[in-house]
């Protein structure tokens, strides 16, 4: 059962979209020293009143499955195995998502992707870092966990992140001219502006709006 305080909050966010706001108004859990690694509930985010990608995620499940949205997650997968997670939810034809992460570019998306794999392809060069590169998804239901307490408990739910490591992914395909054109622009705008990450991506109609400490970003267009 949910408390009091969880019961008010959740009448507050009825759509993606304010659950996104919420989110964005979060710190990210950087699970610095000495602190341990979490993954957090909805319950202990609200507690913690901070969430990293797989954190957010399962917050906005919680949250959007009172509103009639599946807890569907999509989990991407990297040359650098630092994974990310989003919750994404259908709204008519189209699919949008809602998450949460270091990078601007890995925030959510509006609703105007045809298909969850469109959607995913929207990650692929915001992804593109000093490391990282997608090279494939999977969209997961949380109901298959079954009574296994990933909404509410007190404790961490590694169960989630064994099940989406477990998953099978499907592959994402890139070119490495591209990816290499992608990371050495990435690599100059870090060199240029140490203290950001860049918006120069295709696609930023799509994005739903990003927390304040990205909004001062330089958004300089691809070439």
């Amino acid at each position: 059962m949910f408390t009091p305080r969880e019961r008010r909050l959740i009448a507050r966010l009825r759509t993606p979209l304010a659950v996104q706001r919420y989110l964005n108004a979060l710190p990210y859990n950087e699970e610095p020293p000495p602190g341990r690694a979490t993954l957090r509930s909805f319950r202990g985010v609200v507690r913690a009143g901070c969430a990293h990608c797989l954190e957010a995620a399962l917050f906005a499940a919680v949250v959007l499955e009172q509103y009639g949205h599946p807890p569907l997650v999509l989990s991407f997968e990297s040359i650098d195995e630092l994974d990310h997670v989003i919750f994404i939810y259908r709204r008519g034809d189209c699919w949008g998502s809602v998450a949460r992460s270091r990078d601007p570019g890995l925030h959510g998306r509006k609703p105007v992707f045809a298909t969850p794999r469109a959607l995913a392809l929207s990650y692929v060069d915001p992804y593109i870092d000093f490391t990282g590169r997608v090279t494939g998804y999977a969209v997961v239901d949380l109901r298959g966990l079954g009574e296994y307490d990933w909404r509410l408990s007190e404790k961490n739910v590694w169960k989630v992140e064994r099940t989406l490591l477990d998953h099978p992914h499907r592959a994402i395909h890139s070119t490495d001219r591209h990816v290499d054109a992608m990371r050495a622009r990435y690599r100059a705008f870090r060199q240029r502006f140490p203290d950001r990450k860049p918006l120069f991506y295709r696609g930023r109609e799509r994005w739903t709006p990003l927390p304040a400490e990205f909004r001062s970003t330089p958004a300089t267009p691809i070439a």
